[in-house]
């Protein structure tokens, strides 16, 4: 999922104000950090395996003077989770250096890599930036025309920031799969991955970059180079940010989006009504929904589990070993709370069922009578190729069990989702307005053969 931020304003600390901008984008990747400045003349990157506040030191900050910067905040869907692969990408050649942000993931990274490299252009890494980056930068012309390039011949999703040694560009996939904002910091652009990231800075949200969309910031202002005529795409934002991804305080497709998950939580308990003493969420990410299902249903809302806020996301660890050791850190059930009560749980997703089921154990064992499962997303059944590292769909439980079934695997009383009309209805918009591939099955470009991250075999199938 990855979060990019950038800013141009050559009167004020961009380094710091991008630091400040990963801060509140670390919940879309937290495997490796970087940030690279340009002052005019030159670029200056830093990158490293780990989290912003560990990559990032003042006498860092202190070194990353200059006009313009981009930050990114990276996990891995193409390309291992190694140095090499942390981002933003730095690129040269001969009278051009360049570096690029980049979330989302792209389709056609094979047929890219090996055309590339019958041109003999070579790559350092093994992620599908360095594609992007290596596209902009081998052509001749400006790094607007190298972008318009790049965008010619990616598909896939892709939300990203480039710079050179003078100027900043924001640019976004026809689709819009990926979100990508702009804000204005007194007169001077910030792009982000997520609103949450302009307020941390001080910035008010203008407006999105729209799919397909280009935004040039240099010295001469900001300019808008919308999508090739011609080319015009469905709009297909990705619904997950919606149900999980994306902060609760962030607002997209002008959604606030804590208020989007409380309604997700109301409709699904008029749609799974259960006979209960408590709800409790599953935190962070299960709060909004569970605070609706409570209002709604009229049972009380009560914290059942403690969260350890110093343990990242579970979901988002590369390995699956380091989740179930990422869970055992991450929450502690209140045994006075749960004791000889009859409980909803309320998440957000169930994506392989094994944190769930581990979840279940631990409430049980704290003296839960009943533990009733309530999702606030339909099931996921086909895995994501445009950036969330979900799994194949061999791993998705609900491509492979009914819901009865789930429910008896994860020993759960009961367990019921949350309808795609629900869902519709929460967010306010259907498959006219997002990507729901994950829950129907149905890709708005056409995707490769494998959602592996160190795949290069992608070959092009049939849209369904």
């Amino acid at each position: 999922m990855c979060g990019v931020f950038g800013i141009y304003a050559p009167d004020r600390d961009v380094a710091r104000l991008t630091y400040f901008g990963l801060y509140a984008l670390q919940h879309r990747g937290q495997e490796s950090a970087g940030i690279a400045v340009a002052d005019g003349r030159r670029i200056t990157a830093v990158r490293e395996l780990g989290l912003v506040s560990q990559v990032f030191d003042e006498a860092t900050l202190q070194t990353l003077q200059g006009i313009a910067a981009i930050g990114h905040a990276r996990y891995s869907t193409t390309g291992s989770s190694q140095w090499q692969n942390a981002q933003p990408v730095v690129r040269h050649r001969a009278g051009r250096t360049l570096a690029l942000g980049h979330n989302g993931n792209l389709t056609n990274t094979t047929e890219l890599r090996e055309s590339l490299a019958a041109d003999g252009i070579s790559f350092e890494t093994t992620s599908d930036t360095e594609v992007i980056a290596a596209l902009i930068c081998e052509h001749a012309g400006t790094l607007l025309e190298g972008v318009q390039v790049a965008l010619s011949r990616i598909t896939g999703a892709f939300a990203a920031v480039v710079i050179d040694e003078t100027q900043l560009i924001g640019f976004r996939d026809p689709d819009g799969i990926r979100p990508l904002v702009l804000g204005d910091l007194a007169g001077q652009p910030v792009l982000a991955s997520e609103s949450c990231a302009l307020d941390i800075v001080g910035a008010t949200l203008v407006r999105e970059i729209a799919p397909g969309e280009i935004v040039v910031c240099d010295a001469d202002g900001v300019r808008f180079i919308p999508m090739t005529p011609g080319t015009e795409h469905q709009q297909a934002l990705c619904v997950f940010e919606f149900i999980y991804f994306a902060r609760p305080d962030t607002k997209l497709d002008g959604v606030h989006l804590h208020g989007a998950r409380e309604r997700m939580g109301e409709r699904l308990a008029e749609e799974a009504p259960v006979d209960a003493d408590i709800v409790i969420p599953i935190p962070d990410s299960g709060a909004p929904a569970a605070q609706g299902y409570a209002r709604r249903s009229g049972i009380p809302y009560v914290d059942g589990l403690v969260k350890n806020r110093y343990v990242g996301r579970t979901f988002i660890q590369p390995d699956q070993a380091l989740r179930e050791l990422g869970l055992k850190l991450k929450f502690n059930p209140m045994p006075d709370v749960l004791a000889g009560r009859r409980v909803v749980v309320v998440d957000d997703s169930i994506v392989r069922g094994t944190t769930t089921r581990k979840i279940v154990q631990m409430l049980r064992q704290a003296g839960a009578t009943e533990v009733h499962l309530r999702i606030s997303s339909p099931p996921i059944i086909s895995p994501c190729f445009y950036g969330i590292d979900m799994a194949t769909k061999e791993q998705l439980i609900a491509a492979q069990l009914s819901v009865d079934e789930i429910a008896a695997h994860l020993d759960a009383d009961s367990l019921a989702y949350l309808s795609l009309d629900g869902l519709e209805a929460a967010t306010g918009h259907g498959d006219e307005r997002y990507c729901r591939a994950c829950l129907t099955g149905r890709y708005p470009t056409v995707v490769p053969t494998s959602a592996d991250k160190g795949r290069f075999e992608a070959t092009r199938l049939p849209v369904v």
